[in-house]
């Protein structure tokens, strides 16, 4: 079945405040190399028609001394970044033309594999969304007060990204206003009267947040897990 163009958003719009670090973790290296390569590269290997970077406007310059010396001969769109996520990717969107499936991806998850990538791309192929998510390990409670109640973790996911879309459908959901109740991009669909479809993501797809998150990725690239 011909679904048209793969489509890659690549959101990098961090700046490492949580880290207390002056380079944004996008561009943080890890055994030589700035996290968002190693992100760009995975999807690259997943053979997109089209990837598009999402970017700070004041980060432009960095990005393209990066591109020269890593990624010289592959076409990339550059799009300026919005005043949140939401709004990075709205104006990501703007460059994802014609029929299609497109994949969010967040640049500071640099161990996504390319099976994931193309998981996503299939599933919502079939489905029309696709999110990676994995099941809590660990045992939950909810604060109700000054009281915590036990819940079933089984009835529970944690969402990573890439999260995969057919392209109309989500170009539509992120016509919406912005809404507080909007934390990712299933969160934008699903107020748009979409179910979203679950697919099995990756313990190693991590999110680089802290200190320890970049410790326990150059592990994971160093030894060629993802």
């Amino acid at each position: 079945m011909n679904v048209g163009c793969r489509f890659a958003v690549i959101v990098a719009g961090g700046h490492g405040t949580r880290m207390q670090n002056d380079v944004p973790k996008q561009f943080i290296e890890i055994l030589g190399k700035p996290v968002l390569v190693y992100t760009i590269e995975s999807f690259l290997k997943a053979e997109v028609d089209v990837l598009i970077l999402v970017l700070a406007k004041k980060y432009f310059k960095i990005w393209e001394s990066i591109k020269e010396k890593w990624l010289p001969n592959y076409p990339i769109q550059l799009v300026e970044g919005g005043d949140s996520r939401f709004y990075s990717v709205r104006n990501g969107l703007k460059g994802v033309d014609g029929a299609g499936i497109v994949a969010i991806h967040d640049a500071a998850r640099p161990c996504v594999s390319t099976r994931l990538i193309n998981s996503g791309f299939k599933a919502a192929s079939v489905y029309k969304s696709a999110i990676a998510a994995v099941a809590l390990k660990d045992s939950i409670r909810e604060k109700s007060g000054s009281k915590t109640i036990s819940r079933d973790r089984s009835n529970y996911y944690l969402i990573q990204t890439p999260q995969t879309f057919d392209n109309k459908l989500l170009k539509k959901a992120y016509t919406q206003p912005y809404n507080i109740r909007f934390t990712d991009d299933a969160s934008v669909v699903a107020y748009d009267g979409h179910d979203v479809h679950l697919i099995e993501g990756s313990y190693e797809n991590i999110k680089i947040t802290t200190d320890g998150d970049l410790c326990l990725a150059q592990l994971l690239l160093s030894k060629n897990l993802v």
